[in-house]
């Protein structure tokens, strides 16, 4: 619908490869999808993008996902728990390079193409199109010590862009009390919490980041460097901590 992050107590290692053992390597692809929980519209969008997350249709690709809860439908009756300023800031900045309009539910991929995110067919061609551009490689690791994540990363053969680092939690489910979604219990994956921009690389491939955890089980670290003006994700890696 439109509308105008002493000793440590415990230690966990986490870390991702873009490559299968099995198989050719699959393109990661990120999929930014700006909803509420606010909007009657976007139950469908959040469905779509956890079955891309967790059944992996498309050949060739690897899909990354982020829900990005953004805070303009709070004042309607039901602030989303979830969402941030941030997260509709992001949006606009997205807006002033794609078509211009803010609205949800939009899945935005690899910073590039929008569309109405609860649009099976545009997603799935779209995750096609990026994959076949291919991108720089990302190995991301994460350690676990109390309530923080220590986040290492390494680039490969990326010349310019601004790297991000954004924690999510795995998945997440709120029971909605009022507003459009009163009465409904709803379902998110890759809920975004923590979004920053670590900076731009100028040559440097190596980065590491001490971040808070948020409770609420596992949690995905998401780094990619994304072009300047355009937005294009060029380089993407994840990991994930339980």
């Amino acid at each position: 619908m439109r509308i105008k992050f002493g000793l440590p107590v415990s230690l966990f290692f986490a870390t991702v490869s873009l490559n299968s053992a099995s198989g050719p390597a699959r393109v990661p692809v990120l999929l930014e999808l700006f909803t509420s929980e606010g909007c009657s519209s976007c139950p469908p969008a959040d469905r779509l993008l956890e079955k891309l997350d967790k059944e992996q249709p498309i050949a060739g690709a690897e899909v990354i996902v982020l829900s990005e809860h953004v805070d303009y439908w709070n004042h309607l009756g039901w602030a989303d728990p979830f969402s941030s300023a941030l997260y509709s800031e992001r949006q606009r900045e997205y807006a002033s390079h794609l078509d211009g309009q803010t609205y949800t539910p939009e899945l935005v991929v690899d910073g590039v193409k929008g569309f109405v995110g609860s649009d099976q067919r545009e997603a799935e061609q779209s995750i096609r199109d990026a994959a076949r551009q291919g991108k720089a490689p990302i190995q991301v690791t994460a350690e676990r010590v109390e309530k923080k994540a220590r986040v290492r990363i390494h680039v490969d053969g990326q010349g310019g862009g601004t790297l991000y680092l954004a924690l999510a939690h795995d998945a997440m489910r709120s029971q909605v009390l009022r507003g459009e979604n009163g009465g409904r219990s709803l379902s998110h994956v890759g809920v975004a919490y923590s979004f920053e921009k670590l900076g731009k690389l100028d040559g440097k491939t190596d980065f590491e980041r001490t971040v808070s955890l948020k409770p609420g089980g596992a949690t995905r670290v998401v780094a990619f460097v994304a072009q300047g003006g355009s937005g294009h994700v060029v380089a993407l890696g994840q990991a994930k901590l339980e």
